[in-house]
């Protein structure tokens, strides 16, 4: 998962970099790896910050007073594919054809073919292993196909059609092209989201373009639209152009978007994140209800983890009429432990983030709520504490399914070892993490929670649920492939992380020079990355 978005300002003497900043600081949770951003100056010029780390630490007054321009694209990264080496921080950028800014949101499953393609046919150097930089020369190279020096919008959703024709996965992009415009697009199955809003102003319209409509909201972008499975938009000062590019898929949005991943006061694809999780929490209590008549176990306390599993948890406590508390105090400055790298990691970060109070579990019956059981690190680490604070019994309950398969589109859920459920029913995934039970949602409940809010829906991909993927083309040689690749990702970054304490420790009392993509930078500038001529549509 990451975070895009683009902003164009009606007015072009002013800068688009500090609101662009903020947006990106709303969709922090979808990556905490990297950040950057990439703004369009007088003359088509671009002005770029980018560098390891969050967008707090990477951007403050100086560096954003050097992003000029009245447009920009920005992106927080969490890296699935490539490696987490500070070069592949997004938007990339390419010069040829035109000057072209590209920001990825997904994953895609035919990199390899594609890799044949660049390097026979395109004749396109890919400098990292990132599958957003493939997915950025694929796109330049049909723009390139035109052979103009002036290139229109229908050159441009042109070259996007051939695009989508050839890769296969999930992705959903924002682009800037040199003096001229935005561009966003979205997969055919539409399984990442993305949707762009209008602002009217005292001279124009101002338009943003960004993975969540909580963007827009904070912005005062009155206007929100999804971009719909298969369409590109392109947006200019003159207005805006739609386009349906892909022919009609099946529209399968992830629906663990709704479960973990997107904000709650964000609506995505018609459907209110918040409101989708109450009904999960809905739905759970009943199947809670049953199993724990069944095996004669009564609860005193219903307890969420924070944060996203607060507004189910509430929901399934009124159900059943018992009481909520908030037993786990959270960390607000520990991040997301599902997106750090490595188990270790993840084991560590937990109790730094959460603290149980003794005064919501001693010798009481525990029901804690979560939104989905993974790895099953962070789910051992808080029954143990709920256990060591003294806690009779503890059941967890997950609003979503047991996740016993591989996410391939943009999750970080690669290898089935690392799954606590991959090979295991109920009893031994209690046992795995030292729960007394363990209740899971159903998928039939989880899907119908979520559909019910757009009945237009009539599909989500569950892949990590049902192994069944929407796109095809995900077999056992792929998977295995992908096991391996994020293994040495994992290890690469350990290995990372190491050098950097290292080299911190080095230079304690000294300052650091360099850009803000150098690798040992925590880098607070800007560089210009590239002078193009600004250039019309005909």
């Amino acid at each position: 998962m990451c975070g895009i978005l683009g902003l164009l300002l009606n007015d072009s003497n002013a800068d688009a970099a500090p609101e662009i900043c903020e947006g990106l600081s709303l969709l922090q949770h979808r990556g905490q790896d990297a950040c950057g951003v990439i703004t369009c100056g007088p003359g088509g010029r671009f002005y770029q910050c980018k560098a390891n780390g969050m967008v707090r630490d990477i951007f403050d007054a100086n560096s954003i007073s050097r992003l000029i321009g009245g447009m920009g694209v920005g992106h927080v990264r969490y890296p699935t594919a490539g490696s987490f080496n500070n070069a592949e921080a997004q938007p990339f950028y390419v010069n040829s054809p035109y000057g072209i800014v590209f920001a990825h949101n997904g994953n895609l499953i035919n990199t390899s073919s594609l890799m044949g393609f660049m390097d026979q046919i395109a004749h396109r150097h890919i400098n990292t292993a990132s599958d957003s930089e493939l997915l950025l020369n694929i796109f330049a190279y049909n723009l390139q196909q035109t052979g103009k020096f002036r290139i229109n919008e229908e050159d441009i959703f042109t070259a996007i059609g051939g695009m989508m024709s050839q890769v296969k996965g999930a992705y959903a992009c924002v682009a800037m092209l040199a003096g001229f415009g935005i561009i966003a697009f979205r997969d055919p199955n539409g399984i990442r989201p993305v949707g762009w809003g209008v602002r009217a102003t005292a001279s124009g319209k101002d338009y943003t373009v960004a993975s969540e409509s909580v963007v827009a909201d904070a912005g005062g972008f009155a206007e929100w639209n999804d971009v719909n499975p298969g369409e590109a938009i392109i947006i200019t000062r003159n207005g805006v152009s739609r386009r349906q590019i892909a022919a009609p898929s099946t529209f399968a949005p992830d629906i663990f978007e709704y479960v973990y991943f997107a904000r709650p006061d964000s609506v995505l694809d018609g459907i209110s994140v918040y409101r989708s999780r109450m009904a999960m929490g809905d739905a759970l209590a009943d199947n809670v209800k049953r199993v724990l008549e069944e095996v004669n176990i009564t609860v005193d306390v219903v307890i969420p983890v924070p944060d996203t599993s607060r507004v189910a948890a509430l929901n399934l406590a009124q159900r059943l009429d018992l009481p909520y508390r908030e037993g786990f105090i959270k960390n607000r400055y520990v991040g997301r432990t599902f997106i750090m790298p490595g188990q270790q990691m993840r084991k560590k970060n937990v109790r730094r983030k959460l603290n149980a109070m003794a005064l919501e579990f001693a010798d009481k019956n525990v029901l804690i709520v979560d939104d989905s059981i993974v790895r099953g690190t962070t789910s051992k680490e808080i029954v143990q504490m709920a256990k060591d604070v003294g806690a009779k019994k503890v059941i967890v309950a997950s609003c979503a399914p047991p996740i016993r398969y591989p996410n391939v589109y943009g999750i970080d859920m690669p290898s089935r070892k690392e799954l606590v459920a991959h090979g295991r029913d109920e009893k031994h995934i209690a046992e795995a993490i030292g729960a007394d039970l363990v209740i899971f949602q159903t998928l039939p409940d989880l899907i119908e929670s979520v559909r019910q809010l757009n009945p237009g829906i009539g599909n989500f991909d569950c892949s990590v649920f049902s192994g069944e993927y929407v796109t095809g083309g995900v077999d056992e040689t792929y998977l295995q492939h992908l096991e391996s690749l994020r293994a040495d990702n994992t290890r690469g970054k350990s290995l990372n992380l190491e050098l950097d304490a290292l080299d911190s420790k080095a230079v304690i009392g000294s300052s650091k020079g360099g850009n803000s993509t150098g690798a040992s930078t925590p880098v607070n500038g800007s560089d210009t990355v590239g002078l193009h001529n600004s250039w019309n549509t005909n």
